[in-house]
């Protein structure tokens, strides 16, 4: 549903470039996570699937449309919240939706309705912008963002500033939206646990090149985490000696062990128990987005700009 194909781009020659031959797939009525930090060429990427930034090389396709060559087309699919939303202070919601869907031929009552109700603005969608919370101006952004009935939902820090609660009840909206109308949905965002809960895939970015895109959950293949707390130092060197012999090598501290993906951990934990070793706890680890963000991370800053993006 939407391509980007050898993204290049650089502001100024003197400095490194913001994309550097990025491409990456969203499939139709996926949920992909866009993440990086600061400068790592997030809102570049945005700006060009938009049409606010116009690359030095590469395209961005959206619905077999051609961003580049086909802008009216291609955004005609697209809603979007990028960066902080601005509205009209002095106007109400309803008004700021007035104007803003003015710019592309207007929508009518009952579908602003309709989508008002939806984000949860009825009873504040006549009252000043100017006297709306953050949240509330959030959901004036969404519902903005959806009036075009879009196929395609690009969202930049969507829950940023949102409570708990708000962030919750965003994560199911994206839910419903995916499930009620098959909207595939692109979003950048901080928050990793967060992205780790509502994105299918992930594409993370690092001064301006890709250095992952793939599932959620680890790199694959490395094998199985677990922590083996004991009760002495007598108890962990034997765990290290049991260990060894089932190819298992210790992790990143003194309680971890990386298991082979093929071993047995069930016979592995009834032989320490055999040998005397005392088990406080067994557990596997289940690898996070955020461990994902840093090992690749770390492994960016030691292979180098040259390395290799690794997949899963």
């Amino acid at each position: 549903m939407l391509t980007a194909s050898g993204l290049k781009k650089r502001f100024d020659r003197k400095a490194p470039p913001a994309l550097d031959d990025v491409s990456f797939a969203v499939d139709e009525g996926e949920i992909y996570g866009l993440l990086g930090h600061n400068g790592a060429g997030k809102s570049t990427a945005l700006g060009i699937m938009l049409g606010m930034v116009y690359p030095d090389a590469g395209e961005i396709v959206i619905g077999g449309k051609s961003v580049q060559r086909e802008r009216e087309a291609a955004l005609s699919q697209v809603g979007a919240i990028f960066e902080a939303p601005a509205f009209y202070e002095y106007l109400s919601g309803w008004q700021n939706l007035k104007v803003l869907t003015a710019f592309s031929g207007g929508v009518d009552r009952a579908t602003m309705e309709e989508v008002v109700e939806w984000v949860g603005l009825t009873r504040r969608i006549r009252h000043r912008v100017g006297t709306y919370s953050h949240g509330m101006r959030q959901r004036l952004a969404l519902a903005q963002a959806l009036l075009p009935k879009p196929k395609v939902l690009i969202l930049d820090e969507p829950t940023d500033g949102l409570d708990p609660e708000g962030i919750v009840e965003f994560r199911e909206q994206l839910f419903e939206l995916r499930e009620q109308s098959g909207v595939t949905i692109l979003l950048s965002s901080h928050l990793l646990a967060e992205v780790e809960q509502v994105c299918d895939r992930v594409a993370i970015l690092q001064a301006g090149r890709k250095v992952y895109e793939g599932g959620t959950r680890g790199l694959g293949g490395e094998g199985q985490l677990h922590r083996i707390e004991v009760e002495s130092d007598a108890d962990r060197e034997k765990t290290r000696a049991l260990a060894a012999a089932h190819s298992a090598v210790p992790g990143p501290g003194d309680d971890l062990f990386v298991l082979p993906p093929d071993a047995d951990a069930a016979t592995f934990l009834a032989e320490l128990v055999k040998a005397g070793v005392r088990v406080k706890q067994f557990v596997r680890l289940e690898s996070t987005l955020e461990d994902l963000y840093l090992e690749v991370s770390q492994i960016r800053r030691e292979r180098g700009p040259e390395s290799k993006s690794p997949s899963a």
